[in-house]
């Protein structure tokens, strides 16, 4: 074993019990103080999110791709989906500044160990970043970690109210559709707005098109197996 295999072997097990000592975070008011102003200069934490070298165009980009993939509905769908958007934002940002230590760490300790061999010269460097980045590359963690929870939440609290909304949309679409189905067969109009309803004749037709071809579709050849229809809910 070379000497610098043999300065591995002992600086890992260093840097572990340093880790160890280290892995409730920074506990004095100081510290704390220290570990959120870090936080904050990488617009991990707070409601900053972009830093001033960021591309405002791409973010905007960023944030329109969610809210067309998620399609909130009112202020508090939106501010979930917009969470969600910052969060993976910042989890991107995490992955970057992790990648930008590394490289340049490597370009510092390059030089250390030439004359070991390129599997020890890796290892060696790889640890010489960590020990001396260590803080950072733990706060990065940290911040992941919380991010990744405030995912979860957002995701969860998003599916519930957009669940609650479209089957209270759904009820009230029903509603409306037999109200206009009665109004309809009695020969007479309707004026849906009247009645507390904001949709448009052509949505309750639509909606009455598809329930009327999902019946269709469930019928066999001989028997009738589709679902009560609107009309007979009405009668």
């Amino acid at each position: 074993m070379s000497n610098s295999q043999s300065n591995l072997s002992e600086a890992r097990p260093e840097a572990n019990r340093r880790n160890a000592q280290r892995s409730t975070g920074p506990t004095s008011e100081a510290g704390k103080a220290a570990s959120s102003r870090n936080a904050v200069k990488t617009a991990l934490t707070g409601r900053a999110v972009l830093l001033p070298g960021d591309d405002a165009d791409r973010y905007q980009a960023h944030v329109n791709g969610f809210l067309q993939e998620l399609t909130p509905v009112g202020h508090q769908e939106t501010l979930l989906t917009q969470s969600l958007a910052d969060i993976a934002w910042r989890l991107e940002r995490i992955a970057s500044l992790e990648m930008a230590i590394y490289a340049g760490g490597r370009a510092q300790f390059e030089s250390l160990y030439e004359e070991d061999s390129p599997g020890a010269r890796h290892d060696l460097v790889e640890l010489e970043i960590y020990i001396k980045f260590e803080r950072q590359l733990r706060n990065f963690q940290i911040q992941e970690a919380r991010l990744r929870r405030q995912r979860e939440k957002d995701k969860n609290e998003l599916r519930v109210l957009q669940s609650e909304r479209r089957k209270k949309e759904r009820e009230q679409l029903e509603a409306a559709a037999r109200l206009y189905q009665q109004a309809k067969q009695e020969g007479r109009p309707v004026d849906l707005a009247a009645h507390g309803f904001v949709f448009e004749i052509h949505e309750i037709e639509f909606f009455l098109d598809r329930i009327h071809a999902s019946e269709s579709a469930a019928r066999t050849p001989g028997k009738h197996r589709g679902h009560e229809s609107l009309t007979t809910k009405a009668a």
